[in-house]
């Protein structure tokens, strides 16, 4: 299945807790949409959240996200990894 790269913008000082509250939330509906997320990550002091994903299209990641209440500012694929 394809991955993908989100990333999202504006969320300066978020938390360790609110990052997991906001990846629970994806968790918990990912499933509807064929998406799984691998790895989620945040640098607090740029505002930047970056979650990884296996999707069946970055539409499907995009549903999730906004569904959960914190869209996706980028979906980028990832067609190479290592």
């Amino acid at each position: 299945m394809p991955q993908f790269m989100d990333i999202h913008h504006g969320m300066k000082a978020i938390t360790a807790e609110q990052l997991r509250e906001a990846h629970q939330a994806d968790l918990a509906i990912e499933s509807d949409e064929g998406v799984h997320f691998e790895h989620v990550w945040a640098d607090p002091d740029s505002g930047e959240v970056f979650c990884l994903s296996q999707a069946p299209s970055a539409n499907a990641v995009r549903r999730v996200h906004d569904r959960a209440g914190h869209s996706a500012d980028e979906i980028h694929p990832v067609p190479l990894s290592a």
